[in-house]
């Protein structure tokens, strides 16, 4: 394997470029995979991926070397893959691979979750993965949401990117007015329980950026205004937790 331990380098200063550019990833349609989980769920949704490049302590590692197998990889020094500030803990492995080829229209007859400036990437990257455990088959993302194809989104959607379509910079308020089914959003304004509002066919829920909640537009074009009963005392669930809550009561109607 070719070791590398300089910043200088022309293959390190690619990596860098798509770990912390968006415009790098869309300009290339690549990305980063960090971990061998993210690696194997890619390869089984599509195909090999296209470069592994591995830190130098990192060769010890047995599930990491079970991957490797006989393949090529760049070697790359502990310090830069650190720097590389891809995740909070860096498993030692990434990959470069071709994003997925999206469909270039949303389905507007279909399940969906639409996420309204959600910033977070550890909070993008779980709604992703509830939403593909639940079965919502798309993400659409409207405006100023973090970039669902950023290494930390990755890490935290766990392979649920590969099982979605994913939409970005998508006009929420458009998609609102023509989607054939019911659009819901969780308020406490003026809101139906849960457990008691009644809804039919496809459903898209909207859920909003932190602390802010869902744009006052959006929230007046919902179908559905749903609160979440909360007898604790607390006042709101994290936006993760709440589109838990929501996706997996809708997927408990379908299945009684």
């Amino acid at each position: 394997m070719k070791l590398i331990q300089s910043r200088d380098n022309a293959f390190y200063k690619q990596l860098k470029k798509l770990a912390e550019s968006g415009r790098e990833r869309r300009k290339t349609g690549l990305m980063l995979l960090d971990g061998v989980h993210l690696v194997e769920a890619y390869e089984a949704a599509f195909a090999a991926v296209d470069t592994l490049v591995v830190a130098e302590s990192a060769l010890a590692n047995s599930e990491i070397a079970d991957l490797l197998g006989g393949r090529e990889a760049v070697l790359l020094a502990d310090g830069l893959m650190r720097e590389l500030g891809l995740v909070d803990t860096p498993s030692g492995l990434l990959a470069i691979a071709a994003m997925p080829r999206q469909t270039a229209t949303v389905d507007l007859q279909a399940d969906a979750i639409l996420l309204d400036g959600v910033q977070d990437p550890g909070n993008v990257g779980t709604l992703l993965r509830t939403a593909a455990a639940a079965g919502v088959a798309q993400a659409i993302l409207g405006p100023g949401c973090a970039s669902p194809w950023s290494p930390k989104v990755l890490r935290a959607g766990q392979g649920a990117h590969f099982a979605l379509s994913v939409h970005e910079e998508v006009d929420l308020a458009a998609f609102m007015a023509d989607y054939q089914g019911t659009t819901a959003v969780t308020t406490l304004d003026r809101a139906s329980s849960l457990y008691e509002a009644n809804w039919s066919g496809p459903l898209a829920w909207v859920f909003g950026a932190e602390g802010q909640g869902v744009s006052p537009q959006l929230l007046a074009a919902a179908g559905l205004r749903i609160r979440i009963p909360m007898p604790g005392k607390v006042e709101s669930l994290n936006v993760a937790a709440a589109a838990a809550v929501c996706l997996f009561e809708a997927l408990r109607r379908r299945m009684n």
